[in-house]
């Protein structure tokens, strides 16, 4: 048994959570915010048997594609404001950050 944990854009959530229930996955659901961008994530946990992990992993993939977008940078505190240009920065968002951990067990009541 493994304890999944899957933090995606909130932008792939509703997706995933459909997958989840449509292959039989239980998860439950948690708002999360990003440390980067300050944005919304969804973290999913789930507890699932270590053979169903690969195709577990697979809904995750399929489901939670990483994207470029465009961001301005917050101006740095206590700094000088005159020498500072925000230009907008390309990054990488969306995808899912993803951690397998075991589970010594697991109980439902």
């Amino acid at each position: 048994m493994k304890m999944v944990i899957a933090i995606v854009q909130d932008k792939d959530s509703l997706r995933l959570a459909e997958s989840l229930v449509e292959h039989d996955f239980r998860a439950t659901k948690l708002a999360t915010t990003g440390g980067f961008l300050k944005e919304g994530n969804t973290t999913f946990m789930m507890g699932v048997p270590t053979e169903r992990l690969d195709e577990l992993m697979g809904v995750i993939k399929q489901n939670c594609s990483s994207r470029e977008q465009m961001v301005s940078p917050i101006s740095p505190m206590g700094g000088h404001a005159d020498s500072y240009i925000p230009y907008p920065v390309e990054v990488q968002v969306g995808g899912a950050t993803v951690f397998v951990l075991p589970i010594e067990g697991f109980y439902q009541f």
